[in-house]
């Protein structure tokens, strides 16, 4: 059989082409399990993270004093203050009305 000089024939350029093929295949392969293990990565550091930040928000609320409840306003003591300011003649009807109604509806 006489040797051949130059250029593969179809039998060498299938080969090369399977090589190739096949070389590109298991790269492109690596390349997409490795970015899907950083990306699982990622992920779980940024729950870990928010994790993190949801328990120290949950702590510094937990921490924080409650607010001291609201001051029980004393109607009564309201309601004499505005008769003796009408009594005095500083408040009209009118006005003590309006204020007496503010009161009772507060």
């Amino acid at each position: 059989m006489p040797q051949r000089f130059g250029r593969p024939g179809l039998l060498g350029a299938m080969a090369r082409t399977a090589v190739i093929s096949g070389t590109a295949t298991a790269v492109s392969g690596r390349v997409n399990r490795r970015q899907s293990e950083r990306d699982a990565q990622r992920q779980m550091s940024a729950q870990s993270q928010q994790q993190e930040w949801m328990d120290q928000g949950a702590a510094q609320a937990a921490a924080q004093p409650a607010p001291p409840p609201a001051a029980a306003t004393d109607r009564v003591s309201q309601l004499t203050a505005l008769a003796e300011l009408k009594a005095q003649g500083l408040l009209t009807d009118e006005e003590f009305a309006t204020e007496k109604a503010r009161v009772l509806n507060s």
